[in-house]
């Protein structure tokens, strides 16, 4: 993961009264394997957080896309671009947040994609071991308390791509009116919602699996692979490619999923956001005795499924398309 810049401003925040005031880095970070070990650290934090995606909207007022091309076009440098952002974002702590933090901006490769991650971070207080074996204070970045992130997929906003949703950002639940206006600093555009994608996609599925009336192996091999393909795009905080999660979920028919999900007009684009906690939801029960096997995807039970704990019994109120006509045959 070869960092191409790196840099941390200060943004402070004393008390209510005072406006909160950047105080800005003389220059950029030193390489080391520290700075590489925060960076991995930084981008496992971001990917496990709630977020939006989209892109820069081209009616934007914002100055971040424009600073961002002349960056990349040499007419500004690394620092430059990161003081521009770290004013914009200080309103933002003003408004929203009761303190300040610190604004780590970093330029890095990854494999052949090129990414600008930023994230304000704050400090927890810790313990440590001094040389003596005794206890002594320590203060640690907390990576997990993100109040404001944003990772840009350099190369697909560069290439214009029309579907790839190249900007994501932090969007805490609790944090509603701060999340709009970072978006709005950003020059960002909400076009994909991972949560709603991603429970689309697994309702895609398991239609799919459904209509095939595939046996529980099969299905359950092929649920696997999906999860696998979905969770490992997360992890990279990468979009998932309809055309490649159907190369996988059928190898026999690599297009049987992807044309499914196309005739059956889900409204889903051709790459969409994984939402992590959508997918560890995400789960079969599955069960087989006395001549009988069942099986429904858990986001089903309460729904077109119930179980009726007292009595032991298992209500199914959306009989399959193919099971209904079986049963109205031996009628």
């Amino acid at each position: 993961m070869p960092i191409l810049h790196s840099i941390i401003h200060r943004i402070d925040k004393r008390d209510g009264e005072s406006p909160a005031r950047v105080v800005p880095a003389s220059g950029e970070l030193e390489a080391s394997a520290a700075l590489d070990e925060l960076l991995a650290g930084l981008n496992d934090a971001y990917h496990a957080k709630a977020k939006s995606w989209g892109r820069f909207n081209d009616d934007t007022q914002a100055s971040l896309p424009g600073h961002l091309k002349r960056y990349l076009d040499d007419e500004l440098d690394f620092t430059e671009l990161t003081h521009e952002l770290a004013h914009a974002i200080a309103p933002l702590v003003d408004d929203h947040l009761p303190l300040g933090g610190h604004l780590l901006v970093v330029d890095h490769r990854q494999g052949e994609a090129r990414y600008l991650i930023m994230a304000l971070l704050h400090h927890r207080e810790g313990f440590g071991i001094g040389e003596q074996l005794e206890i002594v204070p320590s203060r640690q970045l907390n990576l997990s308390q993100m109040t404001l992130g944003a990772r840009l997929d350099i190369g697909q906003w560069h290439s214009g791509s029309a579907s790839h949703p190249y900007l994501s950002y932090t969007r805490d639940r609790g944090g509603r009116k701060l999340a709009d206006a970072f978006a709005e600093v950003l020059g960002a555009s909400e076009s994909l919602d991972a949560s709603q994608e991603t429970r689309t996609l697994l309702k895609a599925f398991s239609d799919y699996v459904e209509n095939e009336d595939l046996p529980e192996e099969t299905s359950r091999e092929k649920t696997d692979a999906l999860i696998d393909y979905a969770s490992d795009q997360a992890s990279r905080g990468e979009p998932m490619t309809l055309e490649e999660l159907s190369e996988l979920v059928d190898e026999q028919q690599p297009k049987a999923f992807y044309e499914h999900i196309r005739n059956s007009d889900y409204g889903l684009a051709p790459e969409i956001p994984p939402d992590k906690r959508t997918l560890k939801a995400f789960k079969r029960f599955t069960g087989r005795a006395a001549g009988v096997s069942i099986s429904f995807d858990s986001h089903l039970l309460g729904a077109a499924v119930e179980y009726d704990e007292e009595n032991d019994r298992l209500i199914i109120k959306q009989v399959p398309t193919g099971l209904r006509k079986q049963l109205r045959k031996e009628e």
